[in-house]
């Protein structure tokens, strides 16, 4: 477990996304310390080019002390073993956590993109879920403010063969028109409050503004704005000692 001497650390914290990679500073409580900038996601999006990608990204930036990274697939303690919207085999068991420490030289998490949000997004109170609705579906489910294990709900299956990505992701929404991907929205949540049985839900993601329906009390739709301060949370302090230390493998 990597650890950092810091009485008040800077982190860099990075969301990379199917259309953009987005990154700020926070200080240890998550507050902004810049504007947050982003910068297209580059095509092919081979870790070599997205690596590439972010070094450029933050060149300017003010200097930081930890790193952040939310990424779109299924991440196991800093590998990467699925990343369906930017190519599954190009990723498939690299290790981004490694590489971008490397190359940036800070040591480095990374975990699902919806997950970081969450830890940004959430109250800290009960059963709470996190929906993302952008180029495909991303999901995070915490306890009292602890990530659970990561689940790639968005590829199971939900209808007529389609799974929660090809239903209302991206391709869906365009395919289909703003009217009848909001009625599958409806059902989609109707699953989810019973499947899941959350104290709050919050949606974020570039398509959530497109809902255009009257929402329950305890669903809260949010900005990725809010969201990428989860990347403090990443780190956590050990009073006992200055230490800046990873937070338990639970998130992993």
């Amino acid at each position: 477990m990597k650890k950092i001497k810091s009485a008040s650390p800077k982190i860099l914290s990075i969301d990379i996304g199917g259309s953009h990679i987005k990154a700020t500073i926070l200080n240890e409580k998550g507050e902004l310390q810049m504007e947050y900038q982003k910068f297209p996601t580059p095509m092919p999006s081979t870790p070599e080019n997205m690596i590439a990608a972010i070094k450029k990204l933050v060149k300017e930036f003010p200097a930081y002390d930890l790193i952040s990274v939310g990424f779109p697939g299924y991440v196991k303690r800093g590998i990467i073993k699925t990343a369906p919207n930017l190519g599954t085999e190009a990723w498939k068991d690299f290790d981004l956590s490694k590489g971008i420490d490397t190359e940036l030289g800070k040591p480095t998490r990374v975990v699902n993109d919806a997950d970081m949000q969450g830890l940004g997004l959430v109250s800290g109170t009960g059963l709470e879920m996190v929906v993302t609705l952008g180029t495909g579906f991303g999901t995070a489910l915490l306890v009292d403010g602890q990530l659970m294990p990561h689940l790639e709900i968005s590829h199971h299956p939900f209808s007529k063969g389609k799974d929660y990505d090809e239903y209302i992701g991206d391709k869906a929404l365009q395919k289909e028109g703003v009217k009848k991907w909001n009625n599958r929205m409806k059902k989609v949540l109707k699953v989810l409050k019973t499947v899941v049985n959350y104290d709050t839900l919050y949606v974020g993601g570039g398509n959530s503004d497109k809902l255009n329906f009257k929402l329950e009390k305890n669903i809260k739709i949010v900005t990725n704005q809010e969201g990428i301060k989860g990347g403090s949370r990443l780190w956590l302090k050990d009073e006992r000692h200055n230490l800046i230390t990873s937070i338990p493998t639970l998130v992993e």
